[in-house]
């Protein structure tokens, strides 16, 4: 997992040349005004998912992890917590479905990470996340979710 700064986050992701056309695509002005839904970046290798919904105080949280993408999870408005944890530390409640390409479980021992607004994660697929957790307040968020094929 990679916590950093949009205008920072270039200098940790250089390895993966999907990993910079997603940086671009969040640099674009007015990316956060895009309608939610699917927005395509380089077809099924780059594409960026746009979502607006409050945040809830979930717990247990439910996390996630992914097989085929990495997740760079860019808040753009509002602030969220991120619960993380290796994936092996995760009792997988629901197995993987390769269609969706997710697979759920719970977790006792994990880590909160505050995004705020103009921050990121990057979770790779051994990074179980659980995002929209509250930080503090239930509140609005707005969030670019960009998948980025694992290779």
């Amino acid at each position: 997992m990679i916590a950093a700064k949009l205008e920072g986050a270039e200098r940790q992701t250089r390895h993966a040349p999907g990993l910079k056309a997603a940086l671009d695509f969040l640099r674009r002005p007015g990316a956060a005004r895009l309608p939610d839904g699917r927005h395509e970046i380089d077809g099924e290798k780059v594409f960026a998912l746009v979502q607006r919904y409050s945040t809830a105080a979930a717990l247990p949280p439910k996390f996630e992890a992914h097989r085929k993408y990495i997740d760079v999870q860019y808040v753009a408005e509002g602030a969220e917590i991120v619960g993380w944890l290796p994936l092996s530390g995760v009792r997988i409640t629901e197995p993987y479905d390769a269609a969706k390409d997710v697979c759920f479980g719970l977790a006792e021992n994990w880590t909160p990470l505050r995004l705020e607004a103009g921050e990121l994660a990057v979770l790779y697929p051994e990074d179980a996340h659980a995002p929209r957790l509250a930080a503090g307040e239930p509140g609005p968020v707005v969030k670019i979710v960009v998948k980025v094929a694992a290779e």
